[in-house]
């Protein structure tokens, strides 16, 4: 009975456990000086100073303000955020689309030589180290150059998340195709079809509900990018949140991060309702 259970136990018993244990080890080992490095110490947070100050300003949270005055210039830069996030990524999917259709060899009648002749991997790899400029510089950094160069407002928020997401959209379109089963869309190309055939009726069928999904989450991320992006001139919730955050208006603030989490939650539920229906 005693030897059952154990080999019942041991059976049981996962193979990896000790390779999983070592690797936890060892990235705790390499974190460790990161951390030093950053001069983080969590014992900060603790100090009494620091706590009665968090208290103070966390209290005044409830309940957030609701007076008519408050809420109307929340839902108007709450819409602004929004119409900046928006823009900003349809700017950023109209330079992403042709850069991805350029930077994968699934579309390229080249591709279909073997090997694929040198100028068109050179102008394939240019258009990458394009995409990966492009997506270097944060969108924040962006939003500093271009607060000088149009001055405040959403101008220079929906242009410094066209440019940073411009870059993202396009990698990640191109590596969404790449992975993709590419027989249908190299015989569409082997029959005489173009690059744009090739990509409706050969690729999208299959990549459709991983190209939307990955566009919403974009557009989610646009949306904090923004409210981000406020806090630099770029106008919208973060421009109000950074006023609220300087005069300690704690009420004030509770209430604009409510709507925030508000705007992230519909931007999920939009993001699963177009994957059912791409699906």
């Amino acid at each position: 009975m005693d030897y059952a259970m154990r080999t019942t136990a041991a059976a049981q018993r996962d193979p990896a456990v000790l390779r999983r244990v070592s690797l936890l080890l060892v990235a705790a080992v390499l974190a460790w000086p990161l951390l030093v490095w950053t001069e983080f110490n969590p014992a900060t947070l603790a100090d009494a100073r620091s706590l009665g100050a968090s208290w103070k300003f966390v209290s005044d949270f409830v309940p957030p303000r609701h007076d008519a005055d408050f809420l109307a210039e929340l839902l108007r830069e709450t819409w602004r955020t929004v119409a900046i996030a928006t823009a900003g990524l349809a700017l950023a999917w109209l330079a992403a689309v042709p850069l991805a259709l350029l930077a994968t060899s699934r579309l390229s009648l080249s591709a279909l030589a073997t090997p694929m002749g040198r100028w068109p991997a050179a102008c394939r790899q240019l258009v990458r180290w394009t995409l990966v400029v492009l997506r270097s510089i944060p969108e924040l950094v962006w939003a500093l150059l271009f607060v000088r160069v149009v001055g405040l407002g959403p101008t220079a928020g929906v242009l410094a998340i066209a440019i940073t997401y411009g870059g993202m959209l396009g990698k990640v379109y191109a590596d969404i195709l790449e992975s993709s089963d590419g027989a249908s869309t190299h015989a569409l190309l082997r029959n005489g079809s173009g690059r744009l055939q090739a990509l409706c009726f050969g690729a999208l069928p299959e990549c459709a509900g991983e190209l939307v999904s990955y566009t919403v989450y974009r557009w989610e991320c646009a949306i904090r990018s923004s409210v981000v992006l406020g806090f630099v001139g770029a106008g919208g919730l973060g421009q109000l949140l950074d006023s609220a955050a300087k005069m300690f208006a704690g009420q004030e603030v509770s209430a604009i991060l409510l709507v925030f989490i508000a705007l992230v939650w519909l931007s999920d539920r939009l993001s699963a309702v177009l994957r059912r229906v791409m699906g």
